[in-house]
């Protein structure tokens, strides 16, 4: 599954809801792995079943201050307070049931049992809906909450389990299916073309051309021949091939990739929903406050009540009662989001708004990220005076349309006259090139080791030269060249810029590209460092070696399977959403949609704008909210005060969270 700007409202809705606690905590518990073989789950619940009681609650909410507004005859003394009581059950005993059970173990002051406190308060003060409302809106957060990381637990599971779990191996004097997880080391295994290699081996077939992309995270096709390494999880594109195993199903390259997603987000530091910090010491204060107006009345007031100051201390609880926090301060996530999704850039919590302000560090992936990821030709070089570029091209094209070689796609891709020539007597000379005939000439087509094996000698320019070259050489005579390259993004050097404009004092680089075009790469875009030729553990050692340091928050860019264990370890992964991997979307915590680098500084931009207006939105109901409780507290403000306060301070939240939808992000 790929998310695409279109489907990004629901997906919104869901992470948005999930609010500041990361997914990754629930996803990859040691206990519930989504790459687990242990003992089946439970059935999950229907999300039907899941969200009635909040559905039910709503809508006798909603009935109940319809009755209440239209004063309906009927709707008044034991009715209401039962149908009140009806509509705040479904929500309010799991609640309820949980500030019980937290306090039981000794866990005292938690936001369940504000709300437990706060609801119960409303009732007893005869504010029925006020009580119902607070934990309707409380309970359908938690279930949103609940609801985007099971999803998103869903996917990774069945995204992640990528590896072929059958294999054709020859057993018995035939090829017989087997489970991947009996295949001995050693036993011979037929890959059919469009099949996944279903174990690390060595070819026996002459040769073959594998997608690679699932280990090195190149698009580039591999031509491998008889004797290399083949690695589990890369895709057979031309023919029947043979090999033989060399190590088990659980100990090859995509297992344990998909072992190092689960132990690097395990390893990640866990984020807490910013109500519960705060309920840690919101809750008790209030608490006490409420018992000490209660209780110290009686020593200093002559005429004291009990009942008088347990009802002022029940206002003073239920305008103390943090909706308007907990509903202002996703307000400015919200704001945030949705500037993100407006720009293509989606964040999958708003937990990741707020990391990524603290980002020092940007290290990203070369292929598909600041790259196309598409092999053309860079370049067209003709050595011979009398010969022009276009029968250049004609005799290498003709030569290369003999050749299953991933390289002679690119060329084949160059623009051709309709009188092309026609190649014969072409032969393959396994990792060199061609060797043949066009138009009555001896042409060879191929790499520095063909032509120096027939004594052709090449000018030393080419010596400098890092990307593919594909050498062409004439009755014997060095014709000319053509490099071959991946291109840069059209923005790929004002992303660069603009990341350094944010603040970003280390940019660096990781490929799995072989490291001299790494380097050119990297120096062509003026990033600071860069290292290529990387494994994916390659690369998650280079970034837990970053994370080590002092005061180092990494943000990793990527957009393959084997960017996901960096994706899932950095503090911030970013995804190029367009046309990156599935594993690597769901795995990161930010997807760009619109595949251009240059929308990761805007996502840091507007992260640190959204932190401003959420800091704003705290402040402001802090304020509203002090200044309620100590008028509350005096006897000076009532129930209908306490809600005006909570809605005052919601719109001016939303009016303020707007600000950033209208901002102007260029």
């Amino acid at each position: 599954m790929q998310w695409s700007i279109n489907a990004l409202p629901l997906q919104y809705i869901l992470y948005l809801l999930a609010g500041m606690k990361k997914e990754d905590d629930h996803i990859h518990d040691t206990s519930d792995s989504c790459c687990s073989t242990q003992k089946p789950q439970p059935r999950p619940k229907s999300s039907l079943r899941i969200y009635l009681p909040a559905i039910i609650s709503f809508a006798m909410l909603v009935m109940g201050l319809f009755f209440d507004g239209f004063e309906m005859g009927f709707f008044k003394g034991w009715i209401r307070l039962v149908w009140f009581l009806l509509a705040y059950f479904p929500v309010g005993l799991p609640v309820l049931r949980e500030a019980w059970e937290r306090i039981a173990k000794g866990d005292f002051f938690t936001e369940f049992l504000l709300m437990s406190i706060a609801t119960l308060g409303a009732f007893v003060l005869g504010e029925y809906p006020e009580g119902v409302a607070v934990m309707v809106f409380y309970s359908i957060g938690e279930l949103f909450q609940h609801d985007a990381v099971k999803k998103a637990r869903t996917n990774i599971q069945a995204l992640l389990d990528a590896r072929p779990r059958e294999a054709l191996v020859f057993r018995n004097d035939n090829f017989v299916n087997v489970p991947s997880e009996t295949v001995r080391i050693g036993e011979r295994i037929q890959v059919r073309t469009g099949e996944k290699i279903p174990l690390d081996g060595v070819l026996l077939s002459e040769k073959a051309s594998l997608n690679t992309a699932a280990i090195t995270g190149e698009s580039r096709p591999d031509a491998v021949y008889r004797g290399d390494q083949l690695y589990a999880g890369s895709i057979n594109l031309d023919g029947v091939i043979e090999m033989r195993a060399t190590k088990a199903f659980k100990d090859s390259s995509i297992a344990r990739i998909l072992d190092m997603v689960q132990n690097a987000t395990a390893r990640k530091s866990k984020t807490e929903l910013f109500i519960r910090k705060f309920a840690r010491v919101y809750t008790p204060i209030v608490v006490y406050l409420a018992l000490a107006l209660t209780l110290l009345p009686y020593f200093f007031v002559d005429d004291y009540v009990f009942r008088d100051w347990l009802y002022r201390a029940l206002i003073f609880l239920v305008i103390s009662c943090p909706c308007a926090l907990v509903i202002s301060i996703p307000l400015g996530y919200f704001g945030g989001l949705g500037a993100a999704s407006r720009n293509g850039i989606l964040f999958k919590g708003a937990s990741f708004l707020d990391t990524i302000t603290k980002v020092n560090t940007v290290v990203m992936d070369k292929t598909g990220t600041v790259t196309k990821g598409i092999f053309k030709i860079k370049k067209i070089v003709v050595a011979q005076k009398n010969l022009s570029e276009t029968d250049f091209m004609r005799y290498l094209i003709a030569m290369e349309e003999q050749s299953t070689h991933p390289i002679a796609q690119a060329i084949l891709e160059y623009k051709k006259e309709n009188d092309r020539f026609k190649a014969t007597e072409v032969v393959e000379i396994a990792g060199k090139g061609l060797k043949g005939k066009v138009d009555n000439k001896g042409i060879l087509v191929g790499n520095k080791g063909l032509m120096a094996d027939n004594g052709i000698e090449v000018p030393p320019e080419t010596d400098g030269i890092v990307e593919t070259m594909v050498m062409v050489a004439i009755d014997q005579e060095f014709a000319g060249y053509v490099v071959i390259a991946d291109e840069l993004k059209a923005d790929a050097h004002q992303a660069i810029q603009q990341i350094r404009q944010a603040g970003i004092s280390q940019i660096g680089m990781l490929s799995g590209d072989k490291d001299s075009i790494t380097q050119k790469t990297a120096d062509e875009l003026g990033i600071d460092w860069a290292k290529g030729g990387l494994l994916p553990e390659d690369k998650l050692d280079e970034v837990e070696r970053l994370k080590s340091r002092p005061n180092t928050v990494v943000a990793y860019i990527g957009d393959g399977i084997n960017d996901a264990p960096v994706l899932a370890l950095s503090d911030v992964g970013m995804a190029m959403g367009g046309l990156g991997s599935d594993v690597a979307i769901e795995t990161a915590d930010v997807v760009i949609q619109t595949d251009q680098p240059s929308r990761i500084s805007r996502a840091i931009r507007i992260g640190r704008s959204t932190r401003r207006v959420v800091w704003q939105n705290i402040g402001l109901a802090f304020g509203v909210k002090a200044l309620v409780l100590i008028l509350g507290a005096g006897g000076l403000a009532t129930m209908w005060e306490a809600v005006f306060a909570d809605v005052g301070v919601a719109l001016l939240a939303i009016l303020n969270a707007v600000r950033l939808q209208r901002m102007n992000w260029d």
